[in-house]
C-alpha cells in the first residue's frame, strides 16, 4: 500500500510533538547563551543525544515493530523485562510530571497565581482524558497541536534572530562539546524515543489510519522518524543560537534557580522577539508542548502494562490512571527540583538505553545475543562511577576514574562499550567459523 502524504504529515507532526516537552524548549536557550561563541559546538554535542539517538530509537521501532521489551530482549527475557519497568517508572515519575512543572511555573502560575497542586491536578486530568481516548491521539496531535507549535516556535526563532545584533559572549564551558551531550539527556529523548515509539505503531494499527503492510508501516515510521529529527533538528540549533546571540543583550540573574533563569531568558527572548505579546505565546507554546508529551508517555506507560498482561483494557485504564496520579504528585515540585533528581537517573538508565538504540540499528550478523550481551553489560559496569561520583564525589573514586577516557565528562562508558562492541564481534565472528 502506497503511503499517503496525508498519513505522513500526521505521523511526522505528531511524532514532533510526542518528542518536544518541557526540557525541549528550556534547556536550549540557557544553553545557547552560557556557550556563548561556543554555541556550535555545543549544538553539535546537544544534536547527538537530542536528535540523532532519538531518531535512530524511531528508526529501531520501524525495524522491530513491538514493544519496548523487543529492544532487550536480547540480552535476556528476564533483563528486558525490568529494563522495560524502570523505563516506564523513570518515565511517569520525573518526565511526565516535568511538564506539569514547567507549564504551572511559566504559563499558569504568572497569570492566576494558583498552587501547583491545582495546575498539576486540571492537567493530568486532561491527560488522562486523551489517554483514555487513545485511538484519536495520533491524528488530534499531528492535525491540529503540533502545525500551531511548530509556527509559534519558528516565529520567535526567525523574529529573534533576525533582531539579534549577532553578538556573542564568552564561553563558560570547558568542553562544549561535552556539554551539550550531557545537556541532551536532560531532554529525556533518548527514553522517549522507545516509549512514544511504541506509540506511534500502536496508533498506526487503528484503522483510522489505514497502515497494515510491514513494509508500509516500517516505511512511514522511518520517513516520519527523519522529518521529525529534522524539525527537532532545526527549532533546537534556532533555540540555542538565539540564547547565544541574545547573550550580550540580556542579563540573567545569577540567585535565581536554574530553572527560572531558563523561564526568563525565554520569557525575555519571546518578548524581545514578538513584543509583550510575546508572554502570551509562551505561555500557550509551553503548555501545548508539555501536553503532548505527557499524554505519549502515559499512553506509551498504559500500552505496555496492558500488553504485559494479557492485553487487557483494565490495565490500560489502571495504569493510566496511576501514571496521572503520579505526575499529580510528583507535578508539585519546582522543575529544577526534578531536574536535579533526575541526573542520577539519566547517568545511570542513558547509557544503556543508547546502547540497545544503537544495536537495534545495527545488521543482524553485528547485533547477535552475544554482543548485546556483552555491551550492555559494559556499559552498565562503566556506568556506575558516573552516578556514583555524581552523588557523593570521592578522591578515593576520582583517582580511579583518572584513568578512565571521558570519565571527567561523566561519558566514562563509551569508549569501554565500543571496545565490548568489537571485540564481542570479532568473537563473534570467530565462533561462526568454527563451526
Amino acid at each position: 500500500m502506497d503511503i499517503k502524504r496525508k498519513e505522513l504529515l500526521i505521523t511526522s507532526f505528531a511524532l514532533f510533538s510526542l518528542f518536544f516537552g518541557a526540557g525541549n524548549l528550556l534547556l536550549p536557550p540557557l544553553l545557547g547563551y552560557n556557550s556563548g561563541d561556543d554555541w556550535v559546538w555545543v549544538t553539535i554535542g546537544f544534536m547527538i543525544t537530542a536528535v540523532v539517538i532519538p531518531i535512530l530509537g524511531i528508526l529501531a521501532h520501524a525495524r522491530l515493530q513491538g514493544t519496548l521489551f523487543d529492544f532487550g530482549k536480547k540480552v535476556s527475557p528476564t533483563f528486558s523485562l525490568i529494563y522495560c519497568i524502570l523505563i516506564y517508572v523513570i518515565a511517569v515519575a520525573i518526565p511526565s510530571p516535568r511538564t506539569a512543572a514547567a507549564t504551572h511555573e511559566i504559563a499558569v502560575f504568572p497569570a492566576f497565581g494558583t498552587s501547583p497542586l491545582v495546575t498539576s491536578a486540571i492537567y493530568f486530568s486532561l491527560v488522562l482524558v486523551f489517554v483514555l481516548n487513545r485511538s484519536k491521539i495520533l491524528s488530534l496531535i499531528g492535525k491540529f497541536l503540533t502545525p500551531f507549535i511548530v509556527i509559534m516556535l519558528l516565529a520567535v526563532i526567525s523574529i529573534g534572530l533576525f533582531s539579534s545584533e549577532f553578538n556573542t559572549g564568552i564561553s563558560q564551558f570547558e568542553t562544549p562539546i561535552a556539554t551539550g551531550i550531557l545537556e541532551g539527556y536532560q531532554t529525556f529523548d533518548a527514553i522517549g524515543a522507545v516509549v512514544v515509539g511504541a506509540v506511534i505503531i500502536i496508533s498506526l494499527n487503528f484503522k483510522n489510519m489505514a497502515v497494515e503492510a510491514y513494509s508500509s508501516k516500517r516505511t512511514l515510521i522511518r520517513k516520519s522518524g527523519f522529518i521529525a529529527g529534522l524539525g527537532l533538528f532545526i527549532i533546537y540549533a534556532g533555540l540555542i543560537s538565539v540564547g547565544a546571540y541574545f547573550g550580550s543583550e540580556l542579563s540573567i540573574n545569577a540567585e535565581l534557580s536554574s530553572d527560572m533563569q531558563r523561564a526568563n531568558l525565554l520569557r525575555d527572548i519571546s518578548i524581545a522577539s514578538l513584543g509583550e505579546f510575546g508572554n502570551t505565546v509562551l505561555s500557550i507554546l509551553i503548555s501545548l508542548a508539555c501536553f503532548t508529551t505527557a499524554i505519549g508517555i502515559v499512553a506509551g506507560t498504559a500500552d505496555y502494562f496492558k500488553g504485559l498482561l494479557n492485553d487487557s483494557q483494565v490495565v490500560y485504564v489502571i495504569t493510566a490512571i496511576l501514571a496521572s496520579g503520579l505526575g499529580v504528585l510528583v507535578g508539585q515540585l519546582d522543575f529544577n527540583s526534578i531536574i536535579v533528581v533526575a541526573i542520577p537517573v539519566l547517568l545511570f538508565i542513558y547509557p544503556i538505553t543508547i546502547v540497545l538504540i544503537l544495536l537495534n540499528v545495527l545488521p543482524e550478523k553485528f547485533a547477535t545475543p552475544l554482543v548485546f550481551r556483552a555491551v550492555v553489560i559494559i556499559t552498565f559496569v562503566f556506568s556506575i562511577p558516573d552516578v556514583v561520583g555524581f552523588i557523593s564525589p570521592t578522591e578515593d573514586l576520582k583517582i580511579f576514574t583518572n584513568y578512565i577516557p571521558f570519565s571527567n565528562q561523566s561519558l566514562g562508558w563509551v569508549l569501554p562499550a565500543f571496545v565490548a562492541f568489537l571485540i564481542s564481534v570479532f568473537v563473534q565472528f570467530k565462533l561462526k567459523r568454527a563451526e
